[in-house]
């Protein structure tokens, strides 16, 4: 069972952009979906992005055009690249494969 351990979160003004990453204890290429969810303040987790080991994406309708989910089986990582961000998209960002959740990363959109 790999851990995931989840960098690249910070403070951003509106517009602005940040990459988050999520690094494998192990090797993912065997693993089906690997995904990015994100939870806010008084809010449920929610799914923003999944990438298949094919490297099909989904993405939340709040996400679509302006994050990306990539992954780089070699170094054992996923990605998430996001633009044009808005305060509403504030959340502790996690990234998740199978069961397994990493601690996640705070992502604070704000002037």
């Amino acid at each position: 069972q790999v851990q995931l351990v989840e960098s690249g979160g910070g403070l951003v003004q509106p517009g602005g952009s940040l990459r988050l990453s999520c690094a494998a204890s192990g090797s993912i290429s065997r693993i089906a979906v690997m995904a990015w969810y994100r939870q806010a303040p008084g809010k449920q987790r929610e799914l923003v992005a999944g990438i298949s080991s094919g490297g099909s994406t989904n993405y939340a309708d709040s996400a679509k055009g302006r994050f990306t989910i990539s992954r780089d089986n070699a170094k054992n990582t996923v990605y998430l690249q996001m633009n044009s961000l808005k305060p509403e998209d504030t959340a502790v960002y996690y990234c998740k494969a199978i069961f397994t959740w990493g601690q996640g990363t705070q992502v604070t959109v704000s002037s």
